[in-house]
């Protein structure tokens, strides 16, 4: 039976943690279980920082960014001493269970924790990213479409008195679901992904050869690329240097960088973070023990938390298709 939870929001930070921490303290309430939040991710349990959660405690937080238990990442879970001490440090607290809000990095902290842990554990999917196996969407990447969205459309403002040619990275280290989501829904010339083909420094005709046509359809005017960092070996700016001798015009980097991360979070996000915390703890009432909670097709579903990283999941091929066809129309 479980009496006592844990839980704790790690790695980089996502808009509607909070609305995932206050919906598994108030579904653990309704279950008469205690719950415990850890500060500063799995760096809580080593340092024996935390507090009771209450009901009151997430009053009236669900509209903010963030997190309230705040976040970091732990470098000693990447030994075994550490995960050692992160489980004697639950099991000393009497915890039952744990709860962990997080991206892939998160969960391979939580599966080392296993090891030493006699308790159960289940992961809740949030990162801006989406990059997660087992789950539609996770929790605070549609609140980073949004701002990465409202930046785009200022930038094309300015880029269209100017006419210029702006390069606006996004986040998404190994991933593209930010790059091509925002870039379809603003309507950017170019995008450039890690699912794309890659950009050769060397040879960056086919990135100039769409822009040279269409200065031949419209003249001068306003020209968006959006590009996931890390998609140019020297950087954004280096390849907007690059573009800009090469095509005698001037263009401009704009890297829109942790603005991304921030913010209050959006209708969509405090949904799906509400469902799965709750949905997190119901299960864990249920037994459910190394899983993820995730929703697909609009359905809560479990999902075996060794796969969230195993990258099976791909972004929407359609969009990619439609995208690469008119950038070379």
């Amino acid at each position: 039976m479980i009496k006592r939870i844990g839980i704790l929001t790690s790695g980089g930070d996502a808009p509607g943690m909070n609305a995932a921490i206050r919906a598994a303290v108030l579904t653990a309430a309704a279950n008469n279980i205690d719950v415990i939040g850890f500060h500063h991710g799995f760096n809580g349990l080593l340092d024996n920082e935390y507090q009771t959660l209450l009901p009151q405690h997430v009053q009236h937080i669900i509209q903010y960014g963030g997190t309230i238990l705040k976040s970091a990442r732990c470098k000693a879970l990447y030994t075994s001493e550490g995960a050692a001490k992160a489980a004697k440090a639950l099991e000393a607290l009497q915890l039952d269970a744990v709860i962990i809000i997080g991206g892939d990095g998160s969960f391979r902290g939580a599966l080392s924790i296993a090891e030493h842990y006699n308790g159960q554990i289940i992961g809740v999917p949030g990162t801006i990213d989406n990059d997660v196996d087992g789950t539609d969407y996770t929790i605070g990447f549609a609140t980073a479409i949004d701002t990465a969205l409202d930046a785009i459309d200022k930038i094309r403002d300015t880029a269209d008195a100017f006419e210029r040619i702006f390069l606006i990275e996004l986040m998404g280290r190994h991933s593209g679901y930010i790059t091509l989501s925002a870039g379809i829904a603003a309507g950017a010339e170019q995008i450039i992904c890690p699912e794309f083909a890659a950009i050769k420094p060397d040879n960056l005709k086919d990135l100039i050869i769409p822009i040279q046509h269409a200065q031949l359809l419209r003249g001068k005017s306003s020209y968006i690329i959006v590009v996931a960092e890390n998609s140019y070996p020297a950087g954004t700016t280096a390849l907007a240097e690059a573009l800009s001798e090469a095509l005698g015009i001037e263009c401009r980097a704009c890297i829109l960088g942790h603005i991304q991360r921030g913010g209050r979070p959006v209708g969509a996000d405090r949904i799906l973070a509400t469902k799965l915390g709750a949905y997190a703890v119901e299960q864990l009432i249920a037994g459910a023990h190394l899983m993820m909670a995730g929703e697909v097709n609009q359905q809560l579903s479990l999902y075996p938390l060794a796969k969230t990283g195993d990258k099976t999941k791909q972004i929407d091929p359609y969009l990619v298709r439609w995208q690469q066809y008119i950038a070379s129309d």
